[in-house]
C-alpha cells in the first residue's frame, strides 16, 4: 500500500470534491440530510467496506442509539456500474430497478429536490462519471424504518474514492 497517497490531506482534494460538497455538504456526522466524504482507497482495499465505515460516521451516535441491526436491515448494494459501460450517473440513479430501494424516493431527492439541482447534478457528474472512475457503486441506507436513504461510492483509477451518503425520513 501507498502511504504516501493514503495520508493525501483534505486541502489536497480535487475540485470535483468541492463541487460535490457543495452541492451535498462536507463531512459530517448529522445522521440526516447528506454529506460528502474524499479518501484514497487502494483497489485492492474493500469499497463496500470502507462504504459502510462512511454511512456508519455520518448516522453517528443514533447508530449506537438504535442498533446496528436496524441501520443494516436495509443496506445492501442496488447498482455496480458494469465494466466498459457508458458513465451517466444520473441516467444510472434514474434506471435503478430493485422494487424494494424505489419506495425510498431518495433518487429524487438527490437528484431533483436539492436546491440547486442542475448544479448538483454536474457535481454527481464530474465526480462519477470521469473516464477514470473505475468502480461505481451504490447501496440502500437507512433504520429500516422512517429513515431512508442512498450511498454512492466512485473510486477513480489514481485511488481517489469519493462517498455521497444521502438520509432522510
Amino acid at each position: 500500500m501507498n502511504t504516501k497517497k493514503k495520508s493525501k490531506s483534505i486541502s489536497q482534494k480535487p475540485e470535483y470534491v468541492s463541487l460535490l460538497e457543495a452541492a451535498y455538504g462536507a463531512p459530517s456526522q448529522n445522521g440526516f440530510g447528506s454529506a460528502v466524504f474524499f479518501e484514497m482507497i487502494g483497489e485492492n482495499e474493500d469499497l463496500e467496506k470502507a462504504s459502510l465505515e462512511k454511512y456508519k460516521y455520518f448516522v453517528g451516535e443514533i447508530w449506537e442509539r438504535f442498533g446496528e441491526e436496524s441501520w443494516m436491515s436495509v443496506w445492501r448494494e442496488v447498482y455496480t456500474r458494469p465494466e466498459k459501460s457508458k458513465h451517466n450517473i444520473v441516467a444510472e440513479l434514474q434506471a435503478i430497478s430493485d422494487p424494494e430501494f424505489k419506495i425510498t424516493q431518495a433518487v429524487p431527492m438527490v437528484l431533483e429536490v436539492v436546491q440547486n439541482a442542475d448544479a448538483a447534478q454536474l457535481a454527481l457528474s464530474e465526480a462519477y462519471d470521469a473516464d477514470d472512475v473505475v468502480d461505481l457503486r451504490v447501496y440502500s441506507t437507512g433504520d429500516g424504518s422512517a429513515m431512508s436513504g442512498l450511498l454512492i461510492a466512485g473510486r477513480r483509477s489514481n485511488d481517489e474514492t469519493t462517498f455521497l451518503v444521502f438520509l432522510m425520513d
